[in-house]
């Protein structure tokens, strides 16, 4: 008796391991946003350029350098050699002979070498403070900020894209595991009927091949539902990857298809130009952010053509001459570019071009912005007229079936008539999710054309 309850509890355990876990769309987002390789990057981006950003604030203070040498060649570098007697006058001689003794007098009418500088040390330190630069830091500054603007708004447009790829992969799944309850449905429709004819060709009152097409039918049904199993398979790799689950083990959940269908409304916008936020969406931000750059690196650029004058002071010691010498020193360098005013002049043009052409752009996008607006409302009304009659073709297709059902019974209609009527009612059940998943995914693409956020 122990071993069977023992047994019994591993297989509900294992039971239990194997279940598969239930997600929702909003869960699945929130497990992209945090897992997905796309928004990780977008992230890794931002913190890379807040270090441009830091990097940039550390050119407002003085650049220190250190330099050191030490050397000791085969022989002195500087050598030399002195004849004294060349510069001693014979008045100058007279006079050192009173002074001087005679071994010191012989010594100064031989020529002297000198030679130094065979080996020593120098090491210097000095600290150089720019006072102009011809705007490049602060410009330069301004760029690193914008930078980080744009990659903000990259992780924006990240997060858009995500959610927009996870909502396609659920509604995809939702459609095949709603194809797979209508496979069902219509199994159990088919059995009825197979049932039906079996009993009439046994009857005598129907041919078998009435049976047979039945059978066929249901042979066909089969291979649907092979195919749908593959693509559910499929389906759940790619959101478990794209999530970052650890298995493909799970399923999506949704409301009834009618309650996910009535809850899937929206109110077209019919918005003007001047009711239009364009500032409020990630497309033209960025468009913005690139105008504001072209003109900072124009800035840049004519900065760099410029005179740039700098303070410093510095610290240098060396025993080249035989003994330790340190000092100190204040100086100022002031770099005058004369020739490269020739090419300067043509990149400030080519910047100026760039700015332009960015100004071009921002405007243009302004207008297809608005043209993806309203494109994207008109693409919501179509989707949600397609959706409402695709659930009325259900009760149409619904009714068709009863009719042709009825009529094969009274014999008054071919089971080629009413196969056809099944088809007829499996096609609507088939759209009516399908369209519910295309409104679904055009509601997605509609909130982002005016910048809301995604739907719960």
């Amino acid at each position: 008796m122990k071993k069977i309850l023992a047994s019994i509890l591993c297989l509900t355990v294992s039971v239990i391991a194997v279940a598969e876990q239930a997600y929702t769309l909003s869960d699945l987002r929130t497990l992209a946003l945090r897992n997905n390789i796309a928004t990780r990057t977008a992230r890794h981006d931002i913190e890379a350029a807040q270090q441009q950003r830091k990097e940039a604030f550390t050119k407002y203070f003085p650049s220190v350098s250190g330099t050191g040498l030490w050397f000791n060649a085969n022989r002195d570098m500087a050598k030399m050699t002195i004849d004294p007697a060349e510069y001693i006058t014979p008045d100058m001689g007279a006079i050192l002979a009173q002074t001087f003794p005679p071994e010191l007098l012989m010594m100064l009418q031989n020529p002297m070498e000198f030679s130094m500088m065979k080996n020593g040390v120098v090491a210097a330190v000095t600290a150089v403070q720019p006072v102009f630069a011809g705007g490049q830091i602060v410009n330069g500054n301004r760029l690193a900020r914008v930078g980080e603007d744009v990659s903000n708004i990259k992780l924006e447009l990240s997060i858009y894209d995500v959610e927009k790829t996870v909502e396609q992969y659920f509604w995809q799944l939702v459609t095949l595991q709603e194809k797979t309850r209508t496979l069902d449905a219509v199994e159990a429709l088919l059995a009825d009927i197979h049932k039906d004819v079996d009993v009439a060709v046994r009857a005598g009152v129907t041919l078998r091949n009435d049976l047979l097409q039945v059978e066929l039918r249901q042979n066909d049904i089969e291979s649907q539902r092979l195919k749908l199993n593959n693509g559910i398979g499929i389906l759940k790799l790619l959101l478990a990857q794209y999530c970052g689950l650890d298995n493909d083990n799970f399923t999506v959940t949704v409301p009834a298809i009618d309650t996910a269908a009535t809850q899937a409304t929206v109110t077209p916008w019919k918005g003007t130009m001047t009711d239009f936020h364009l500032a409020v969406l990630p497309e033209y931000r960025l468009l913005e952010k690139q105008l504001e750059a072209a003109k900072l690196q124009r800035k840049i650029t004519v900065g760099q053509n410029l005179p740039q004058l700098g303070i410093g002071a510095g610290y240098t010691f060396h025993n080249l001459l035989k003994n330790n010498n340190s000092f100190f020193m204040v100086f100022a360098t002031l770099n005058v570019p004369i020739s490269d005013w020739w090419g300067g002049s043509h990149a400030i043009k080519r910047r100026k071009i760039e700015e332009q052409r960015a100004l071009e752009q921002l405007s243009d996008n302004a207008e297809l912005l608005e043209i993806r607006a309203r494109r994207a409302s008109n693409d919501v009304a179509e989707a949600q007229m397609q959706l409402s009659l695709a659930m009325r073709s259900i009760t149409q297709a619904e009714e068709n079936l009863r009719i042709n059902r009825d009529c094969y019974r009274a014999g008054t209609a071919t089971m080629t008539t009413l196969l056809e009527a099944q088809l007829l009612y499996q096609q609507a059940l088939d759209r009516r999710v399908e369209a519910l998943a295309a409104l679904n995914n055009r509601l997605v693409d509609y909130r982002h054309s005016l910048g809301l956020p995604a739907a719960d």
